[in-house]
């Protein structure tokens, strides 16, 4: 099982998905922490700190989506795992979020065991 400090960071819009998904870490053992957007996820990452183990990123969100966001880390070398979630999901678009870098596309609603198992294997593939 995941070693019990990992952090990951939820972004998503949805403030009910963001709730569910941080209760779901938390009673895993991991460290949550919810953004409503791209923006306040990339205001959160300051020069020097630590950033989060994973990522569960929204697709569908207002201004920056979740794929414009994977598009930004990777221009700003971050190398995160990130896992995406979407409830609209559109021909083709799987693969471009892998294609982006993603570890992972899982559609809404989420099965608690699947979320893991992904959020698991990509802080595993990232070590």
């Amino acid at each position: 099982m995941m070693k019990s400090r990992c952090h990951v960071a939820i972004v998503d819009d949805d403030q009910s998905v963001r709730k569910a998904l941080e209760r779901l870490l938390r009673a895993s053992g991991l460290d949550a922490e919810t953004f409503g957007s791209a923006h306040d996820f990339l205001a959160s990452l300051p020069q020097g700190t630590t950033p989060p183990d994973c990522v569960v990123l929204d697709l569908q969100m207002p201004g920056t989506s979740g794929l414009d966001l994977q598009r930004q880390m990777a221009r700003f070398g971050l190398q995160l795992p990130i896992v995406v979630i979407t409830g609209h999901d559109e021909p083709g678009m799987r693969a471009r979020c892998l294609a982006a870098g993603a570890s992972a596309y899982l559609r809404k609603p989420l099965e608690a065991e699947t979320l893991l198992a992904a959020i698991e294997a990509a802080i595993a593939h990232a070590s």
